[in-house]
């Protein structure tokens, strides 16, 4: 009928205002996500896990697009966990070749937008083939200034802590460093997330309230989102609510409401 305004235009017309809004505020420098919910979101639809794991890769590239359009700085996503491997061989294997394929199609995109990839984690136990055409990437798009792209690929932030303090101990054992000078500067430096700030905000979709032994160290002040979204679902609306929610919270950092206000 005349005058109707269809459901999917005023789907467009409600993103827009939540765009206005989220630019007219404070934009997270780092936004990290951990992608929860694809085997959920593909059971719920009598589908193969591996279909919410490649429905889950659309989410990635409109994310990143949308951190890319807010000049947003690091986008760090926790693609593959050490604890990963326990899962079904044939997850696992679908899951390498999904990976390799999509890193090849898509960071030829991702180099056009300027946008920088890199990944942190231990890629040695990956298949040769996944390491190489992530190192690749990796080369394609170094110079790159825009948006930094970061993979955790077989990533846990425990061992990522264990393997600062066995970098930070050989340094005192060469006598390179003193262990009095050792401080959170130069643990935080031992990290691999060394030439990135601290994450301003973490999503954890699928309703799940817990961490994942995910960037431990960095998020000690990181403002936390989590949402019943399944990440195959979590597109431009979500990010934007996400956004918006971190938006309206006050950063204290340890201080009260009043100095931060001053």
């Amino acid at each position: 009928m005349h005058g109707l305004i269809s459901p999917a235009f005023s789907n467009i017309i409600m993103i827009e205002t939540l765009r206005d809004r989220a630019q007219n505020g404070p934009i997270p420098n780092h936004i990290a996500i951990i992608m929860d919910g694809n085997g959920r979101w593909a059971k719920e639809r009598i589908l193969p896990r591996v279909a919410g794991h490649k429905e889950g890769i659309n989410s990635v590239r409109e994310i990143t697009r949308i951190c890319g359009e807010f000049d947003v700085k690091h986008l760090t996503l926790y693609t593959f966990s050490t604890e990963n491997w326990g899962r079904p061989k044939a997850e696992v294997s679908a899951l390498m070749t999904l990976l390799l394929k999509t890193i090849s199609i898509e960071v030829k995109e991702l180099h056009k937008k300027n946008v920088r990839f890199t990944t942190i984690g231990d890629l040695s136990m990956l298949p040769e083939s996944t390491q190489k055409g992530i190192l690749d990437g990796i080369e394609m798009t170094k110079n790159n200034s825009g948006l930094n792209l970061c993979l955790a690929l077989n990533y846990g932030s425990r061992q990522e802590m264990v393997s600062a303090v066995q970098s930070i101990a050989e340094r005192v054992k060469i006598g390179e460093l003193d262990s009095t000078e050792i401080n959170e500067t130069i643990f935080s430096q031992a990290l691999s997330t060394a030439n990135m700030s601290d994450p301003d905000l973490l999503i954890r979709t699928s309703g799940e309230c817990r961490l994942s032994n995910f960037l431990l160290w960095q998020s000690a002040y990181t403002e936390i989102y989590m949402t019943e979204t399944y990440w195959p679902a979590f597109r431009e609306e979500s990010l934007l609510n996400a956004i918006l929610d971190y938006q309206s919270r006050e950063r204290r950092f340890g201080k009260v409401s009043e100095q931060v206000k001053t």
